[in-house]
């Protein structure tokens, strides 16, 4: 049976976010969720970073990442949300091309959660094979002038 790419990453990305969502079935009692939602900017201008990927993952007590995680994808208008997280400890790591990736973890306990990210361009690298310009090169000095006439 022949299943199409577009189907199986559906698939794939159901099953996780069933996995991200799944409440303890041993419990009676139904845990708080947590709408949140994220606007991810440019750092540099303020403006709206489209596409950029939004990476959730649950993070125990100790601050290990939890198996299960989620993926969205921010509109044109930097915007992305989702409603139904879990109260509790959550990495947010955004990934966007041209940007550095940012992470960091956040402490859901409100039931809307508001999260302004705001994405840097990378830093200039400096590789020790390359001819580096030197920031300062030494000045050179004249030479005093050569006293030829003797005065007398």
């Amino acid at each position: 049976m022949y299943i199409a790419p577009l189907t199986l990453a559906m698939m794939i990305a159901g099953s996780s976010l069933c996995a991200f969502a799944q409440r303890d079935k041993d419990t009676d009692t139904e845990e708080p969720t947590s709408w949140l939602n994220f606007l991810v900017l440019k750092d540099d201008n303020g403006k709206p970073v489209r596409n950029a990927a939004v990476i959730m993952h649950p993070v125990d007590p100790k601050g290990k990442q939890e198996k299960g995680g989620m993926e969205l994808k921010t509109d044109p208008e930097g915007k992305a949300d989702f409603n139904g997280i879990p109260y509790g400890m959550l990495r947010v790591q955004v990934l966007a091309q041209g940007f550095q990736t940012y992470g960091q973890d956040f402490d859901i306990e409100k039931p809307k959660v508001e999260l302004t990210i705001k994405l840097k361009r990378p830093q200039h690298q400096f590789s020790i094979y390359q001819n580096q310009p030197t920031q300062n090169p030494p000045a050179q000095q004249e030479p005093p002038p050569a006293d030829d006439k003797k005065q007398n």
